[in-house]
C-alpha cells in the first residue's frame, strides 16, 4: 500500500534509475519532499512492476514521477558545434555507463539533478486513460498508461533544465497504437481495402515503427559532432533573429513547420544547429529513405529525421499512417521540417513545390478539428556550394551519383574549405487551417498554398554578392571586364535592390575590397577565371563553368523578374499606333506583361493578380516617376488641361523610359529560360501531329538538339542547354495540351506552331532589348556601342539568333 502524507494524501513515488548512484540521489530527494512516500523503481521492461498495479487503488493516489538528470557544463565561449570537446562531455553525461554514475557524482555533484514531473492523482490519470486508449482489457493496461505518463512528465520536466532544444517524443509508436483512433483507422482501412482486420493492423504497425523517429539527447549530440564539420567549417551562419523570436511565441500555442528552400545536402544540418544553439525543439525533419544507410539511418532517426519512402502512391495503409503520424505530431505539438521543393534545385532558384505531405496534413487537421498548424516559409541562401559541380553536370546530361559512405566521405572532405556565409531568413508565418479556407475547395487549393509558401521565401532570400557578380559577368558574355567595370556594372544593379528594399551585402559589393574577395572566391572555386598577364586583372566566366554561375546568378532572379517582364511590356507597347491614349496603353502592357506571366508561370513564382498589378505598377514608378504623365511636364499638362485639351500618351515615350534607365535587366533574367522552351517547342513542332510517348527520350534528344543550337549560336547561353529547364519547358507543354493528341490533331499541330511562332517572336524583342543594354554597357565599359536608338530595330539575323 502507499504512504501516507502528512495531510492524509498517499502519495506513491515512480523512479527511474539506471544505477545505485541514481537510486541514492533519488531516496534522499524523496525523503526530503515526500518523507511517507512508498517509492517504486520503474526499470528498463516494458511491462510495468506488480507492485505498481496494487499501489494505484484510490482515486485520491498522488503519483509523481522522478528522475535524475545529467545537466552537461555550458560552453560560453564557441558554439557546440565548434566545441566537439563539450559536446562529447555532453553527451557523455547524458547516457554515461551507470558504472560511471559514482564517479561523476563525486566529481561534478552539481551536474547531478533530480527531476519531477507534474503530479497526478489516481481519478485524473483513469479520466486520461478512459479519453486516450481504445483497447482497456488486462490489468496491466492502466498500470503501463500511468509508466507512459510518468516518462513524458518527466521529459516535460527535464525540458526545463536542459532546455527546449531536448524536447523529444517517447513512445510514440505504443501512443498512437494504444489510442482510440487507431482501432477506428484499423476499421476504416479493413473496409477501404478489403483487407483482413490482423493484416491491416501489422502492416500499420510496421508502417509507423519504420517511420517514426525515436530521437534522444545523447544521439542528437552525437549526431550533431559527427555531421557538424558538414556545415560548421565552410559557412559563416547569420539569421534573422527578430523572425525567430516571433516563432518561439507562436510555438508555445501550435505546432511549426518549417519549410525551407532546399539547396545543399547541408540544409538540415545547418537549420538544426540554427535551431539548437537557440534553444529550440528539435524538429522531425521528414527526408526520403535515399539516405536511411549506415550509420545516417540508424543515427538519423535517433536525431530527429523521419525517413519517408520516395513513393508511395499506391498503398493505401502507409498513406494512412503518414497522415496519422503527422497528425499525432502536431497535437502533440512537435515541430514538422521539410522541403517543400521534393529536392535540391539543380538551377539556383526554387523548383516547382510537391504537394504530397502538405495534402496528408490538411487531411490531419481535417480529422482534428481543433487542431491548426502555423507553416514557416524559410530561405536558405549561400554565397557558394561545394557541390554545384556536381548538380551542374546533371543538367548537362550527367547521371546523379548515389548516395553511400563513399560519396558521404567525399562530401566531408569537400566541406573543409571555407566558402562564405549562409543566410537564413523567416517569411511571414501562415496559419494552415485559414490558409485552406482562403484558398477555397478544389484541386487548386493546395497549390494556391505552397506557391504562397514559395513566394515568402523568394521575398525574404538576401542577394549575395555572388549572384550578382555572376549577373554581371554571364550579362558581359565572354567579355572579360576589370573590377572597375564589374563595379560598374554591379552598381545599378545593386541600386535597383536597395530601392526595392532587397538586403544586399554592402560590403562585399560597395567596395573594391569586398568585390575583388567575392571574385577571387569565385575564381578559387574554378567559376570565375582571372587574367593577370596584362595591365591589369580582367574577369570572366571560366570555360565550362557557366552553368555553376547560372546557379548563383539565379539565386537573385526572383528579385528581378517584374522588372524584366515590365522592360517587355514596354517594349511592346512601344510599338502601338501614335495617339494611343494612355489608359489603352496601360492596359496593353499589363496584358503583354500577363502573357508573357504565362510562359513563365512554371519557372517561376508570381504574387496573384492583384498584388502583381501593384508590384509592376511600382516597377514604372522606378523606372520613370512622371509615367503616368505620358513623357509630358506637369505644366504643360496643366496648360493642356486648362484649354480643355486631352495629352494622349506618345509610343516613343515607352521606349524613352528604356533608353533613359540605368541597366535593363529582362535579356539577363529571361533569356536562358525563353532559350530552352525554344528548343523544346521546336521539338515538338518537328513530330507534327505525332504524341511525345516517352519524356526521357525526349529530353535526351533535346540536350542534342540544345548544344546543336548553341554551337550554331541560335541560342543565346550555355546555361540553357539544361535537362531540368527542358522538363519544366515539357511541364508548360503539357499545360497547354501541346504533347499528346486531346481531339482534333490540327488543333495540336497548330498549337505547337503558334507556341514556336510566341517564343521566337519574344526571343527577338530579347534581342532588341540585349543591343539597347550593350549600348549601355559599352558606355560604362568605355566602347563606343551601338546606337541606343536601336530598340526600334530587330535584332541582328533571324529570330532566335544569339544577339
Amino acid at each position: 500500500m502507499a504512504a501516507g502524507t502528512a495531510d492524509g494524501t498517499r502519495t506513491v513515488v515512480l523512479s527511474s534509475a539506471r544505477s545505485g548512484t541514481e537510486r541514492m540521489l533519488l531516496r534522499t530527494w524523496v525523503s526530503e519532499h515526500f518523507p511517507s512516500a512508498e517509492m517504486i523503481q520503474l526499470g528498463s521492461r516494458s511491462e510495468p512492476p506488480s507492485a505498481l498495479e496494487r499501489s494505484l487503488d484510490g482515486d485520491a493516489t498522488l503519483v509523481v514521477p522522478v528522475r535524475v538528470t545529467w545537466v552537461p557544463p555550458e560552453d560560453d565561449d564557441a558554439g557546440p558545434v565548434r566545441s566537439m570537446a563539450g559536446l562529447a562531455t555532453g553527451a557523455v553525461m547524458r547516457n554515461a555507463w551507470w558504472r560511471l554514475h559514482p564517479q561523476l557524482a563525486r566529481h561534478r555533484p552539481e551536474a547531478a539533478q533530480v527531476v519531477a514531473g507534474e503530479p497526478a492523482t489516481v481519478a485524473d490519470l483513469m479520466s486520461r486513460f478512459a479519453a486516450q486508449v481504445q483497447d482497456r482489457s488486462g490489468s496491466s493496461a492502466f498500470a503501463r498508461f500511468v509508466v507512459r505518463q510518468a516518462v513524458l512528465a518527466c521529459d516535460r520536466a527535464e525540458r526545463r533544465v536542459l532546455g527546449d532544444r531536448y524536447k523529444v517524443p517517447r513512445r510514440m509508436v505504443e501512443q498512437i497504437t494504444s489510442s482510440s483512433r487507431f482501432s477506428e483507422l484499423v476499421g476504416r482501412l479493413v473496409g477501404e481495402t478489403g483487407t483482413p482486420r490482423d493484416e491491416v493492423e501489422r502492416r500499420l504497425r510496421r508502417s509507423f515503427h519504420e517511420m517514426a523517429a525515436v530521437q534522444s539527447p545523447p544521439a542528437i549530440d552525437v549526431f550533431r559532432a559527427m555531421m557538424g564539420p558538414l556545415h560548421a567549417k565552410a559557412w559563416d551562419v547569420h539569421v534573422d533573429e527578430s523572425g525567430l523570436e516571433r516563432l518561439r511565441e507562436l510555438n508555445k500555442e501550435h505546432a511549426l513547420v518549417f519549410l525551407p528552400s532546399h539547396r545543399s545536402y547541408s540544409d538540415p544540418l545547418l537549420f538544426a544547429e540554427v535551431l539548437h544553439e537557440r534553444n529550440f525543439p528539435r524538429n522531425h525533419v521528414l527526408g526520403g529513405n535515399n539516405l536511411s544507410f549506415w550509420p545516417m539511418g540508424a543515427l538519423g532517426r535517433r536525431a530527429g529525421i523521419v525517413f519517408i519512402r520516395r513513393s508511395f502512391g499506391g498503398d493505401t495503409v502507409y498513406k494512412a499512417a503518414m497522415q496519422e503520424y503527422l497528425g499525432h505530431l502536431l497535437s502533440k505539438r512537435f515541430n514538422l521540417e521539410w522541403y517543400i521543393e521534393g529536392g535540391r534545385s539543380r538551377t539556383g532558384k526554387l523548383r516547382r513545390p510537391r504537394y504530397g505531405l502538405l495534402r496528408y496534413l490538411a487531411a490531419a487537421l481535417q480529422d482534428r478539428p481543433g487542431l491548426d498548424a502555423v507553416l514557416v516559409p524559410v530561405s536558405i541562401v549561400y554565397d557558394q556550394l561545394h557541390e554545384v559541380g556536381a548538380m551542374a553536370a546533371e543538367q548537362r546530361g550527367a547521371a546523379k551519383k548515389s548516395e553511400g559512405l563513399g560519396w558521404l566521405a567525399g562530401y566531408f572532405r569537400d566541406q573543409r574549405r571555407h566558402i562564405g556565409t549562409a543566410r537564413v531568413r523567416f517569411a511571414e508565418p501562415i496559419s494552415f487551417r485559414q490558409a485552406l479556407e482562403e484558398s477555397g475547395d478544389g484541386s487548386a487549393q493546395l497549390e494556391k498554398i505552397a506557391f504562397r509558401v514559395c513566394v515568402g521565401i523568394n521575398k525574404v532570400s538576401a542577394a549575395t554578392a555572388t549572384s550578382l557578380a555572376t549577373f554581371a559577368l554571364l550579362t558581359a558574355r565572354d567579355r572579360a571586364l576589370t573590377l572597375q567595370q564589374v563595379r560598374d556594372v554591379v552598381a545599378p544593379l545593386a541600386d535597383y535592390l536597395d530601392a526595392r528594399g532587397v538586403p544586399v551585402p554592402v560590403a562585399e559589393l560597395r567596395t573594391r575590397h569586398g568585390l575583388r574577395m567575392t571574385l577571387d572566391q569565385l575564381a578559387e572555386a574554378r567559376v570565375v577565371e582571372i587574367y593577370s598577364g596584362g595591365t591589369e586583372p580582367v574577369f570572366s566566366i571560366a570555360r565550362g563553368r557557366h552553368h555553376v554561375a547560372a546557379f548563383y546568378r539565379n539565386g537573385a532572379l526572383h528579385h528581378l523578374l517584374n522588372r524584366a517582364l515590365t522592360e517587355v511590356a514596354l517594349l511592346r507597347v512601344g510599338d502601338m499606333p501614335d495617339g494611343t491614349p494612355g489608359e489603352e496603353l496601360a492596359e496593353r502592357a499589363w496584358d503583354e506583361l500577363n502573357r508573357l506571366r504565362d510562359l513563365l508561370k512554371f519557372e517561376f513564382f508570381f504574387s496573384d493578380r492583384k498584388a502583381l498589378r501593384e508590384e509592376v505598377f511600382g516597377e514604372f514608378e522606378l523606372m520613370d516617376a512622371d509615367w503616368r504623365l505620358g513623357g509630358r511636364q506637369p505644366a504643360e499638362l496643366a496648360t493642356q488641361a486648362g484649354r480643355g485639351e486631352t495629352s494622349p500618351a506618345r509610343p516613343a515615350d515607352a521606349r524613352a523610359i528604356l533608353r533613359r534607365v540605368p541597366l535593363l535587366v529582362a535579356p539577363g533574367t529571361l533569356r536562358s529560360f525563353l532559350d530552352a522552351q525554344l528548343v523544346v517547342a521546336e521539338q515538338l513542332a518537328e513530330m507534327g501531329e505525332a504524341p511525345m510517348t516517352d519524356e526521357k527520350a525526349f529530353l535526351e534528344t533535346c540536350l542534342g538538339v540544345g548544344r546543336q543550337m548553341l554551337l550554331q549560336h541560335r541560342l543565346d547561353r550555355a546555361d540553357s542547354v539544361s535537362r531540368e529547364l527542358y522538363a519544366t519547358a515539357l511541364r508548360l507543354a503539357e499545360n497547354r495540351n501541346l504533347v499528346a493528341p486531346d481531339g482534333d490533331a490540327d488543333v495540336l499541330v497548330a498549337g505547337r506552331r503558334a507556341w514556336q511562332e510566341e517564343l521566337t517572336s519574344l526571343i527577338d524583342d530579347m534581342g532588341r532589348l540585349a543591343r539597347l543594354e550593350r549600348a549601355r554597357l559599352e558606355v560604362v565599359l568605355g566602347g563606343a556601342g551601338d546606337s541606343p536608338d536601336g530598340a526600334g530595330e530587330t535584332a541582328e539575323g533571324s529570330s532566335g539568333v544569339a544577339s
